[in-house]
């Protein structure tokens, strides 16, 4: 049994769900977003509320119960709140800024490395240290995140590089004499 999928996604005000066919519908203040149902498990809507159970007991229709639940609760959330992740910049040097359309890095390279922002993902720079990426989809938010992140990771011996806001760096010591 599923201990995601036995809850109910709760929708809220201001988010409007439709199921049609195959397809869950989400629209929200902050746009909408869809997703193709699964035939192994059956979706309902009833009083503000998506439930998701298994059509049978078979292997397949237990994995996509918990999964179908969790993508649909990210569909609400996005569409209703967004999600955002926060990165930071160590190193001397080191700095990010917005121009126009491009995220502008300069992480110790000879060259700038210019990074598009995608349609639909909003990139702030409040300091040159800290980069904020906000958008809808979760999945696309944590992929952006991670590809700014892998120009320079952050490395063990000084914390030089960009690094999740959250995440903390398992430093080493340096070599001795």
């Amino acid at each position: 049994m599923s201990r995601v999928g036995k809850y109910p996604v709760v929708v809220p005000n201001g988010v409007t769900v439709n199921l049609a066919g195959g397809e869950l519908s989400v629209k929200g203040k902050l746009g909408q977003a869809s997703i193709n149902l699964v035939d192994a498990v059956e979706t309902s809507l009833e009083n503000n509320q998506v439930w998701v159970k298994p059509k049978n007991e078979t292997k397949q229709a237990r994995m996509m119960w918990g999964t179908t639940r969790a993508n649909i609760a990210n569909l609400v959330k996005g569409v209703s709140e967004g999600f955002t992740i926060n990165l930071e910049i160590n190193g001397v040097g080191y700095r990010a800024a917005v121009q126009g359309k491009t995220l502008q890095l300069q992480l110790g390279f000879s060259h700038d490395v210019n990074y598009p922002i995608p349609e639909g993902i909003t990139i702030k720079c409040e300091k040159p240290t800290s980069i904020s990426i906000t958008g809808t989809d979760k999945q696309r938010v944590g992929q952006i995140a991670a590809e700014i992140r892998a120009y320079r990771g952050p490395e063990p011996y000084k914390g030089k590089g960009v690094k999740y806001e959250t995440e903390t760096i398992l430093r080493k010591e340096g070599k001795k004499k």
